[in-house]
């Protein structure tokens, strides 16, 4: 089988290489699946580079989240059917035509949704509506976040509008601002403007932003800090720009500011099994009827991986980039 391996970390386009690979066989309570769409992810790309949270041995698969057909079952596992499509968000080595995966961690695919949404149902749209979640906000409260342009960004901003929480968006680009609109996506202020201030009073009213959500780090930190009300919480998403997030000490005193990390894998392992069912389920309502929108950004062959990677990272992209096997 066709697998995406790399032998040393850095950039993924030029560290990925397609492999041969023997085919996998399923042990007690795993399943083989057929791969059939995989997004790219950023917490994927800094797998590759060697700088997450999860440090592989090389060489390496790659890839977490994918949309498969079951291929075979091992032993004890009655839940799942040979011919299935389920959905994946957490099988490391997803970049490959057939993997090995825990039945117990498998969701099966709703037939309403197309492969292309199912495929990238879980990682993103989970961790985006456990994060709102974990913000433990009620209807009428002004959350804030940066790269609300990001896949996260979009749909946190959807989710949260949809249960009535504000959402106040930050970008680095004037034309994120506009990108965003075209998705129905209202609140939201450019960074890049010297009155950014100014339009982040005007779009609140001067209402108190009770959390804040940063997943860029550096100096983009401490501006969503600096706009949280008094005894706020700052999550820290993600680093997709320093590794080092840049917070004024007076902030935190003076507000009283709570600052937490969010791990979206270790917080749905904990998570009891009612809560996670009922999220999914609305995940599900809400991709069906279009208040969640899951975009497609391009479909790429596994061997096309370098183009894949770099059309990842294009800036102002709109939707995934999805491996196909």
């Amino acid at each position: 089988m066709r697998a995406l391996i790399h032998h040393s970390f850095g950039e993924p386009e030029d560290v990925l290489t397609v492999e041969d690979r023997p085919l996998p066989e399923p042990g007690p309570g795993q399943v083989r699946l057929r791969i059939v769409l995989s997004p790219i992810h950023n917490h994927d790309i800094w797998t590759i580079r060697g700088t997450y949270g999860f440090k592989p041995e090389l060489p390496a698969a790659s890839g977490t989240e994918a949309l498969g057909i079951v291929d075979a079952l091992g032993e004890g596992v009655d839940a799942l059917t040979v011919g299935q499509r389920v959905a994946t968000g957490g099988t490391f080595g997803a970049w490959a035509e057939y993997v090995v995966t825990s039945a117990a961690g498998l969701i099966p695919g709703p037939e309403a949704l197309p492969d292309e949404a199912a495929a990238q149902l879980v990682s993103m749209p989970f961790s985006a509506i456990s994060l709102l979640d974990f913000l433990d906000v009620k209807p009428g409260d002004w959350i804030v976040q940066n790269a609300a342009n990001g896949a996260v960004g979009r749909m946190l901003a959807q989710l949260g509008a949809a249960r009535g929480v504000n959402v106040l968006g930050l970008v680095r680009r004037a034309e994120g601002v506009e990108e965003l609109r075209a998705q129905g996506i209202e609140n939201v202020v450019a960074t890049d403007q010297a009155d950014w201030r100014e339009g982040v009073a005007a779009l609140t009213g001067g209402a108190a932003i009770v959390a804040g959500v940063d997943s860029v780090g550096g100096s983009s930190a401490g501006d969503v800090l600096s706009l949280l009300a008094e005894n706020g919480t700052l999550v820290a998403f993600g680093a997709m720009n320093s590794p080092v997030m840049e917070i004024a000490s007076g902030d935190v005193i003076f507000k009283q500011a709570t600052v937490k990390g969010f791990w979206g894998s270790k917080v749905i392992q904990t998570m009891d099994a009612a809560k996670r069912g009922a999220l999914f389920g609305e995940l599900v309502q809400r991709v069906g009827d279009g208040t969640l929108t899951l975009p497609v950004a391009g479909v790429f062959d596994a061997a096309e991986a370098a183009e894949a990677m770099r059309a990842s990272k294009t800036p102002g992209r709109v939707g995934k980039v999805l491996l196909k096997f």
